[in-house]
Parts: C-alpha cells; sequence; structure tokens
C-alpha cells in the first residue's frame, strides 16, 4: 500500500509540474488576428483589377461586369472563349481574358487568303503585307448593318407658333441602333450634383466622375443608348447600370439606390434611368465613368462645358 502511495506521489507532481510549465510559456492573451474573411468586399472589386490570363466565374457574374473589370472589350473576350451572343456563362467555368501567342498570330496562308479573295489582282502575285488587324467592338451586340445612320436628332424646344394655324408635329423617334458615328452622339451631365471627385490617369486613380447629391436624386442617361447591364456583381459599384452608345463608346452608373431600366432597354439623352443611392459606398454619390473601346477615358472630354 505506501508503495502504490508512493507512485500516485510521483506521477501527481510530474503533473503538476507539466502543468505549469505549460501555463508559464502560454500567452496570457489571445493570439491576434491580422484579418477575419466575412466574403467579397470593395477590395475584391477594383477596378482595372482583373490582370491575370484567366478569371473564375463567380455567382451572379456576367460577361459584361467581368470584361468591365477587366477594362476590356466583351466582344474580344467573347471571341477568346468561343462564346456567341447572349454570351451566356455560369458559376465556376474558367474564362479567358487573353489569347493565346500562337493564336493571336493568323498565319501567313490565312492572310494570304483574305486578301486573295479582297481583289482579283492580287490572285496573281504573292501576298506580303500583313492582314489589318480587325477594330475592336464595344460592350453589347449590333442589332443595325446599316452603314448610314441619321444623325441623332436635338430634343425639340419648346416654341410659339408664329401664326394661328396648327401645324402637326411628329413625334421624335427613339433610337434603336448602335450603328451611330462618335461624332454624332450628343452627352448631356448625368446628374445635376456638385462633383465631388474628378477623373485621375494614376494606375489606382478615380476612373470616372464622383457627383454628390440626396438618396433619389435623379441619375439621367448621359446619351442615348442601350442597357447592356443592370446589376451589383461587381460590389465596388454597388447597383451598376452599364448603357452602350455604339461600337467604340460606353458610360457606366454606380452606386444607384433604384433602378429604373431594365436589360436589352433602350434610352434616349437624358432620360432618368436610375435615382442616386450609396450602394457599394459609404456616401449617397453616382459614379460615372466613360470607356471608348474599353478604356477609362476623362467624361469632361465629352461633356458639354456648362451644365
Amino acid at each position: 500500500m505506501a508503495e502504490r502511495q508512493r507512485y500516485l506521489c510521483v506521477l501527481l507532481a510530474v503533473l503538476i509540474t507539466a502543468v505549469l510549465s505549460s501555463g508559464c510559456s502560454s500567452r496570457s492573451t489571445p493570439a491576434p488576428v491580422e484579418e477575419l474573411y466575412t466574403g467579397k468586399t470593395y477590395r475584391d472589386f477594383e477596378a482595372n483589377s482583373l490582370r491575370g490570363e484567366t478569371y473564375q466565374v463567380q455567382q451572379g457574374e456576367t460577361l459584361y461586369s467581368i470584361a468591365f473589370r477587366a477594362n476590356q472589350d466583351v466582344k474580344s473576350i467573347a471571341r477568346i472563349n468561343n462564346l456567341r451572343e447572349p454570351y451566356t456563362i455560369y458559376p465556376g467555368q474558367t474564362i479567358k481574358l487573353s489569347a493565346d501567342r500562337a493564336q493571336a498570330r493568323p498565319s501567313k496562308s490565312v492572310a494570304q487568303t483574305k486578301a486573295h479573295n479582297n481583289t482579283v489582282e492580287n490572285s496573281k502575285k504573292d501576298i506580303t503585307e500583313p492582314v489589318a488587324k480587325p477594330k475592336q467592338k464595344e460592350y453589347g451586340q449590333k442589332v443595325d448593318t446599316r452603314k448610314k445612320v441619321a444623325k441623332q436628332p436635338a430634343r425639340p424646344k419648346n416654341k410659339t407658333p408664329a401664326t394661328a394655324k396648327s401645324v402637326a408635329i411628329k413625334p421624335l423617334k427613339r433610337r434603336q441602333s448602335v450603328n451611330v458615328e462618335s461624332k454624332d452622339i450628343q452627352w448631356q451631365w448625368p446628374s445635376e450634383g456638385q462633383i465631388i471627385a474628378s477623373f485621375s490617369t494614376a494606375e489606382l486613380g478615380n476612373k470616372g466622375l464622383d457627383f454628390a447629391g440626396e438618396r433619389g436624386d435623379p441619375v439621367t442617361a448621359a446619351a442615348a443608348g442601350k442597357v447592356v447591364y443592370v446589376g451589383d456583381a461587381l460590389r465596388a459599384f454597388g447597383q451598376l447600370i452599364i448603357l452602350k452608345h455604339n461600337d467604340d463608346y460606353i458610360t457606366a452608373y454606380a452606386h444607384n439606390d433604384k433602378i429604373l431600366v431594365k436589360e436589352q432597354d433602350w434610352v434616349d439623352v437624358g432620360e432618368v434611368i436610375a435615382e442616386m443611392g450609396d450602394s457599394g459606398t459609404q456616401r449617397v454619390k453616382l459614379h460615372f465613368e466613360v470607356r471608348y473601346r474599353g478604356k477609362s477615358v476623362n467624361p469632361r472630354h465629352y461633356l458639354p462645358q456648362t451644365r
């Protein structure tokens, strides 16, 4: 019995020593947590944030939103991935953001064949000149193949007739074609609010104009065009609207509170398309961008000098 008690005492002493040793070496405060992941935030959706060769589609995204974040032409990305309109994609799908170098270079035989089909004269001699790269297209689809489009009509002004004779006035027909010359686009300011942030050419600078305002203030179309995207897949932009004006220009309207249009709608210049809000940001404002062939440009170069 004495031998057993001695053995238990020794064992207890060893256990107490182990507990005290671990207690001394342990932290008196919890280990610091550098960052707790709570889901995607604005940092995951910075403008021009997609710069890799490929991208995996997330829930709620469209090819338009991916192209917008990658600052690229949606038709170019669709062509690289062999996608046809309406560019259906699904979560988990891997999208190529740039073409392979081998695919980007046309073979000599293909170039010769294209040049041979253009003129009969070239069929009798070797073709050495490279084929011109096709002009990049911008967001959305071309629905009108006519080469000549009438100049976008201005809004009629209310005038008092000079005589009592009644004159029948024909209503303006809403333009429903993106095949309009860039010089014929009529631009208008999208908001009457004060500009609180201007365009910047810095890599992480503001890529548009920010307008202050109150919740519910009207957001208007800066030019006539087609609604090609409505949604909130880009968290940094909140409720976002993208309008296509022709194959060169699109405009974006971010942080809206209420959307008043839907995809595939046609809108006129100055038409109210949304109500100002604070979705995706910390204050009520409108973030407005103009993009030329996928690249952000200074909106002041296109908007009227006065409001």
